[in-house]
């Protein structure tokens, strides 16, 4: 099936649709902030992405309680808040769960999970792992990937740890939380993996039950890989490192019908690796640093003129 990748640039702040197959870009929205994931809903006539808020000066920590998680139609017009005003700090991964009108989205500073319908209404805390402000510069407890499995019920989330520390998790707990449960004392977490390079966004192969994530460590103990792991009842196993090389790996997003995945990274590039072997390349090379990325269908609606190479 003939399909976009939509492409998230964090500096300066923009959405592309980019087709793999011919190379065309297209320049879909401008938004404000820092945006972060992306997920793309056709039959909706939306696109919904992760807004991390003002850029910081320096580095990479958003310490203020500026995130928001917005929406515009396909045609980039529309553009609205669907959640902020304090309510969230650094929202970061976005999933969708269109046929229950849902979205999640892991808080990294904010160190917490949250889901809430796709109008924003029914904000629900599904996890957290710290109190904001007091605990934010504890990068242990920075919540940033997350990935669903309705089939099983379950939610899956990385915790990267220090930059190239060695320290990246992959937990898993249920969807919902148990009678006489909060977010703050869930009796369902387990940690799956451990000591990994700095695990980062999540997707899963719901076909042949198999996790994958990308990762933006130390590349001399594979870090700045794309990495997948069978799912079992008891937690994950088999972990293959099927490529190396990414410049900072961030965004993430297959193509099962195609067996592809596609990733981003800060260097701007967007590389594809196949799923059933063979070596990773490079698609496109956006001009800034590429957060989140999202393959759906070719959409009709949306009413911009091709251009070959996204200048920002």
């Amino acid at each position: 099936m003939a399909g976009e990748i939509y492409v998230l640039l964090v500096r300066p702040a923009a959405i592309f649709a980019f087709d793999p197959d011919n190379g065309k870009v297209r320049t879909v929205a401008a938004p404000g902030g820092s945006p972060d994931g992306i997920q793309v809903d056709h039959a909706s006539n939306a696109i919904y992405w992760t807004n991390m808020g003002a850029l910081p000066i320096t580095g990479e920590g958003f310490f203020a309680d500026d995130g928001t998680i917005e929406r515009c139609d396909l045609d980039g017009s529309h553009q609205s808040v669907l959640v902020g005003g304090g309510a969230i700090v650094t929202p970061k991964q976005l999933q969708l769960d269109v046929e229950n009108g849902l979205l999640y989205w892991c808080d990294r500073e904010g160190m917490a999970i949250f889901r809430c319908r796709t109008d924003g209404s029914e904000l629900t805390e599904l996890l957290r792992t710290g109190q904001f402000p007091d605990d934010m510069s504890d990068v242990m407890r920075h919540c940033v990937g997350v990935a669903i499995d309705k089939r099983h019920r379950h939610l899956y989330w990385t915790q990267k740890g220090p930059p190239d520390g060695g320290r990246g998790r992959i937990f898993r707990m249920g969807l919902d939380i148990h009678d006489g449960m909060n977010a703050a004392s869930r009796d369902d977490v387990r940690l799956l993996l451990d000591h990994l390079p700095e695990p980062i966004d999540l997707e899963i192969d719901h076909q042949r039950g198999q996790l994958y994530w990308t990762d933006r460590g130390d590349p001399s103990v594979q870090g700045n890989s794309i990495n997948r792991a069978d799912i079992t009842p008891e937690g994950l196993t088999g972990h293959e490192v099927l490529a190396t090389g990414l410049k900072e790996g961030i965004g993430l997003t297959l193509d099962l019908a195609g067996r592809r995945v596609f990733v981003g990274d800060l260097s701007g590039a967007i590389r594809v690796l196949p799923m059933d072997g063979g070596a990773m390349s490079v698609l496109h090379q956006f001009d800034g640093p590429v957060t989140g990325v999202c393959f759906g269908p070719s959409g009709r609606q949306v009413r911009i003129h091709h251009q070959e190479k996204a200048r920002i």
